[in-house]
């Protein structure tokens, strides 16, 4: 007789688990993660958090498909095959691991210089990004990274105008009159702020995108403005001149809160529109119409984005920008002003979290990430120091990501070079590893963050365990420190108390863990009486730190390295501006995703496609003398004439030929900063038979 059926087991309820998105966009947003059986089944936004407000991008509500994918890299891979191929061989994660702190070991007892660290912004937090790791690489002494990818030239922009990443709350801009959205695509890279410019305007307020590219925000504004790429300075100096001569000035505020008025209203004087016009390629009328609406209009706000310092002057046209409010008087109003980043009012502690203590008065070389093309490729020599012998990457896909990518691939592909990757994906960089290293997601480990749109700080609990054998980045390198022999206490914090260190007594920690999130004690209108965290305390026009670096102190129109039109043999400017379904190189693993994008694509206006006989969807070849890349033209109305966009970033091995649009960007500098050129690009365009 069969033995009595045993009641059915109660199904364990699903669970919400409270995080933050990880990924480098202004908005940070509070996540909920439900959870069934182990498994994360669906992420959603927070609507307990003002700004998330319950939504999430399409990229982030994939976040479960990415965590579950079945192709994610679950377990240690060794390389079998020539570097490139992209040929592993599962190992234990001890193997790896002691092998990986042998090669290291053996390097650093020459010259720990020789070892270089590469890292960026897969993920935001200030745990897995910058915490652990830069207490390993600090005690090991080696090179130091200058992380310029993204954002450095428009940084250096604010500190030596503002005073710091630092502006209006960004809540504030939907009781605007007047917005100006200056080189952002919000619909695509500030989703939150685009919700509140649509209540702005709902409310009878005037939005206006000034951009190279006519994007999905500029066709929802009221006007744009399709300048020249490059040439920001340029029309911010000319509505300069507007100002002063229509005397839209608010002279108490500049007498009482600016410093060197006399010397840029000297320089503005010179930048009348006619000139402007000229080289923004704008119809004059359209400037003198956006002076006189800035200049009247109260309260009148400036979204800021990182797009408009992608160039050789980009510094000085964030300066730029960042004068005008104090021209006006609009930071008197909690509703005026402007905002690139708010990240300075965070107060995090990354002396504490990084340990700079353990360089023990070690002063290694600084390898700026930008020119790691070139960088791989030196020599010993003394100006540069010991040849890059190993690179442990995470955080990044440089193959990918950083520009003129035939030199980076020529780098990475050095039989004596030892590499080392922490990811979750196969990615182009992966593809010339000796090791990769299994990462978590951001639903599988403690971090905790800022947020540069936004200033709340938020925390990401874990969600669901570990899949596979991935680790944490803090724990992977906590594990080399181990092997390394580094007894430091410092390297036995775990990631939860890296979180709680972050910020120490600065922020309500118990509230963190009780709701995810907390907001900063931010005045409202926190420059309305002056109080600039300059060393003035005032808003400098006038640099005196620039100066004394031998750089101009007031800012000015920098014209670009390759400025459109200004060789014969490549009379188009490239930018190469973010795929509306990708985030850098992240989330071209999803195969849903890229269907949405379709291909790798160039925009061309109808006039430059018809003069090199280029039909729409025609597969075309954009080139320069640094190299070439193949993709698909389509003639969709965005490009501005004599400028094409190069939508990325696409991974290499899924482009036509094995390449990405930054096979021909350049490895030169900004102004300031040291940050990158990627919309400083002069190429030529030719049809290609089909394929």
């Amino acid at each position: 007789m069969n033995a009595p059926t045993s009641p059915t087991a109660a199904v364990p309820a699903p669970q919400l688990v409270r995080g933050a998105c990880p990924h480098d966009c202004p908005d940070t947003c509070a996540l909920l993660t439900t959870v069934e059986n182990g498994r994360a089944v669906r992420v959603q936004g927070n609507p307990a958090h003002a700004q998330t407000g319950g939504v999430l991008c399409a990229k982030v509500s994939r976040y479960a498909e990415r965590t579950h994918h079945a192709n994610r890299i679950l377990t240690p891979l060794k390389r079998t095959g020539p570097k490139g191929s992209g040929q592993f061989a599962p190992v234990p994660w001890d193997e790896a691991l002691d092998d990986i702190a042998r090669r290291l070991g053996a390097i650093a007892a020459c010259d720990a210089q020789a070892i270089v660290p590469y890292s960026y912004a897969g993920t935001m937090g200030l745990v897995q990004g910058e915490s652990m790791d830069r207490r390993f690489f600090h005690r090991l002494g080696a090179s130091l990274l200058h992380r310029s990818i993204c954002s450095t030239a428009g940084g250096e922009g604010l500190v030596h105008t503002l005073g710091g990443k630092v502006g209006m709350k960004v809540e504030f801009f939907a009781e605007a009159r007047l917005i100006l959205i200056w080189g952002s695509n919000s619909i695509g890279s500030n989703l939150h702020f685009w919700r509140i410019a649509q209540q702005a305007k709902r409310n009878g307020a005037r939005l206006v995108c000034i951009d190279p590219r006519r994007t999905e925000t500029a066709e929802k504004c009221h006007e744009h403005l399709q300048l020249r790429p490059g040439t920001d300075a340029a029309l911010a100096l000319a509505l300069m001149h507007e100002l002063i001569e229509n005397d839209w000035l608010d002279h108490d505020y500049i007498t009482r809160h600016t410093l060197g008025w006399p010397q840029l209203r000297e320089r503005a004087l010179t930048f009348p529109p006619a000139r402007a016009a000229e080289v923004c390629g704008l119809p004059v009328e359209q400037i003198r119409r956006l002076a006189r609406d800035y200049g009247t209009t109260k309260p009148a706000a400036i979204r800021l984005n990182y797009g408009v310092q992608r160039v050789h002057g980009g510094g000085n046209a964030v300066r730029a920008i960042a004068c005008l409010p104090a021209l006006t008087g609009a930071w008197r109003q909690r509703a005026g002003g402007v905002l690139l980043s708010s990240s300075g009012a965070f107060p995090v502690d990354r002396a504490r979290l990084q340990r700079p203590e353990l360089l023990a008065g070690r002063a290694p070389r600084t390898i700026n990430m930008v020119t790691i093309g070139d960088d791989l490729l030196r020599e010993s020599s003394p100006a540069f120091g010991p040849k890059i012998e190993a690179l442990v990457v995470y955080n990044s896909n440089p193959v990918a990501v950083a520009p003129d990518s035939p030199k980076v691939v020529r780098g990475f592909a050095r039989e004596d070079l030892f590499t080392v990757v922490l990811e979750h994906f196969q990615t182009d960089t992966a593809d010339y590893a000796d090791y990769i290293l299994p990462a978590t997601t951001q639903l599988e480990h403690w971090d905790v963050h800022l947020a540069y749109g936004h200033t709340d700080v938020l925390l990401n609990r874990p969600a669901i365990a570990p899949q596979g054998q991935a680790r944490s980045n803090a724990q992977i390198f906590r594990d080399l420190a181990a092997r390394m022999g580094f007894a430091d206490p410092c390297f036995a914090d775990t990631d939860e108390q890296l979180c709680r260190q972050a910020y120490g007594e600065a922020v309500d920690f118990p509230r963190l863990l009780a709701d995810g999130f907390a907001p900063l004690p931010v005045p409202d209108a926190p420059f309305a009486e002056g109080g600039f965290p300059t060393p003035s305390g005032r808003c400098e026009f006038y640099s005196e730190r620039l100066a004394r670096q031998g750089l101009d102190p007031l800012p000015g129109h920098v014209p670009n390295h390759e400025a459109a039109g200004s060789s014969a043999a490549y009379p188009l400017a490239m930018i190469s501006p973010p795929a509306r379904n990708f985030l850098n190189s992240t989330f071209v693993s999803l195969q849903s995703l890229r269907d949405i994008e379709g291909r790798p694509l160039l925009e061309l206006h109808p006039d430059d496609a018809a003069a090199r006989g280029i039909a729409d969807g025609a597969l075309v070849r954009v080139f320069n003398d640094r190299g070439s890349y193949e993709c698909h033209a389509t003639l969709n109305g965005r490009a501005r004439p004599g400028v094409v966009n190069g939508l990325g970033i696409w991974w290499r091995k899924l482009g036509h030929g094995g390449t990405n649009v930054n096979e021909i960007t350049s490895q030169a500098l900004t102004d300031m900063g040291a940050g990158p050129t990627f919309y400083d690009c002069a190429v030529q365009v030719e049809a290609l038979a089909a394929s």
